[in-house]
């Protein structure tokens, strides 16, 4: 065997040192913020391509900014909707309502009631404008951070709690963790905990329904970070080589947990740039324009329902808060970013607009916001009576073993009957603990 030559060493070579490169994200706690770095183009200042054009012709707008609402609160350009006012008040109620009820379950978690909750406080418009420019039987595989889809989609709230407590009355049986709704009645596929699985399943929920001939297209979300799983990639390749009729919505908040979205490849080129290298249709698009989000979405739905192909759309927009219950966001990043970001809150965005156009005004806004919070707070009493967490008001423990099998085999039976008896032995009267 041939032996290796023997390496020079570091101080005697004529050759330049190698360095690796460790993304850093520019502002850390206690930083002065500046956004500058950040190109903002005008709104309405974007071509709108054909809805069935080649994928290259969406190019420019892998690496633009779609936006409609400008600096003046008006809708500019080829990408604005036109949505009539009706319309653009459900939208502001929906966010404002989901904004309401995060409020409520965050608080909810901080009193001892659920374990675990996540906000998506900043991002509302990516859920609910997205959804609204979708059929009401499109599929949804959504990531965690998507319960206004379900809000959209007039999913009970007080289910949607019920889930968050695991109590009696969730739907789920208290078999998933909270906020990992799952509605087959809406077309929103269970939520996992292990990201970016949504992707390929999307791809593969498409691709059957172009096999039945059906009309119903796979949307499916995931945020920047998941995007560097290997399952992202695996979609990818799949959606276009068999030109499944799927919408990837990539959330690009700027963080995964404590990573910033450099660790995902974003110090490199934008996550809709990532589509041009699959044959993909990219967008890039502004995150906190409500109307942008549902014309882009739309653009998408419209494409793929044409047999035109998959579309990769990323929301740039932001975190507001922290990634959940369980984080503090002061421990990695400024506190003045969320003030400073220069796209600004989608809900105050949509607002100005509707009383810029002369159909809202800043009273109704505060009734509608009193609405929101009283239909949460009556919601949460009413889950309460079916118990909260540590309580002991859940299924019947028999329930465990359900649900999988269409009848439920025989050593199952005899293992459910004997942990059944050995539950009364030890809580005789209950058969449950407490």
């Amino acid at each position: 065997m041939a032996k290796r030559p023997q390496q020079p060493a570091a101080g005697g070579s004529n050759k330049p040192a190698l360095s690796l490169h460790v993304p850093e994200p520019k502002f850390r706690p206690g930083d002065t913020v500046d956004f500058s770095h950040l190109q903002i183009p005008e709104a309405g200042a974007q071509a709108r391509p054909d809805e069935t054009c080649s994928a290259r012709e969406t190019e420019p707008l892998a690496y633009d900014l779609i936006r409609v609402l400008g600096e003046d609160n008006r809708a500019h350009g080829p990408w604005d909707p036109k949505l009539d006012p009706d319309t653009l008040r459900r939208m502001l109620r929906t966010m404002a309502l989901v904004r309401a009820f995060d409020e409520r379950m965050f608080r909810g978690q901080r009193q001892g009631k659920t374990s675990f909750y996540m906000k998506c406080t900043g991002e509302e418009a990516t859920s609910v404008a997205a959804s609204m420019a979708l059929a009401s039987d499109d599929m949804v595989f959504p990531s965690y951070r998507q319960q206004g889809i379900l809000i959209a989609r007039g999913y009970p709230i007080v289910d949607m709690i019920n889930q968050i407590y695991s109590n009696k009355a969730d739907k789920l049986k208290g078999r998933q963790l909270p906020i990992m709704y799952s509605s087959r009645e809406h077309s929103f596929f269970s939520i996992s905990g292990n990201l970016a699985t949504q992707l390929p399943q999307a791809v593969g929920w498409a691709m059957a329904s172009a096999i039945k001939g059906d009309s119903r297209i796979a949307t499916t979300w995931v945020g920047e970070g998941s995007t560097a799983e290997g399952d992202f990639h695996s979609a990818c390749t799949f959606a276009t080589v068999y030109n499944a009729p799927v919408i990837f919505n990539v959330v690009n908040n700027q963080w995964a947990i404590s990573s910033f979205s450099g660790f995902a490849g974003a110090e490199r080129t934008t996550f809709a740039a990532r589509a041009l290298g699959y044959g993909l249709a990219g967008l890039r698009v502004d995150g906190n324009d409500a109307l942008a989000v549902y014309a882009a979405e739309q653009w998408a739905a419209n494409r793929a329902r044409a047999n035109a192909g998959p579309t990769l759309i990323e929301y740039f927009t932001y975190r507001a808060e922290g990634h959940s219950t369980s984080d503090d966001p002061s421990g990695y990043r400024s506190a003045q970013e969320r003030e400073d970001w220069p796209l600004g809150d989608p809900i105050m965005r949509l607002k100005r607009h509707l009383i810029e156009i002369g159909e809202w005004s800043l009273e109704q806004q505060e009734a509608m916001d009193l609405e929101c919070a009283e239909l949460v707070k009556a919601a949460t009493k009413e889950a309460e009576k079916n118990g909260i967490l540590g309580h002991g008001m859940h299924h019947p423990f028999h329930t465990m073993f359900e649900d999988v099998f269409e009848e439920l085999p025989w050593h199952l039976e005899e293992q459910a009957a004997q942990a059944t008896r050995e539950r009364k032995m030890k809580w005789p009267e209950t058969g449950r603990p407490g």
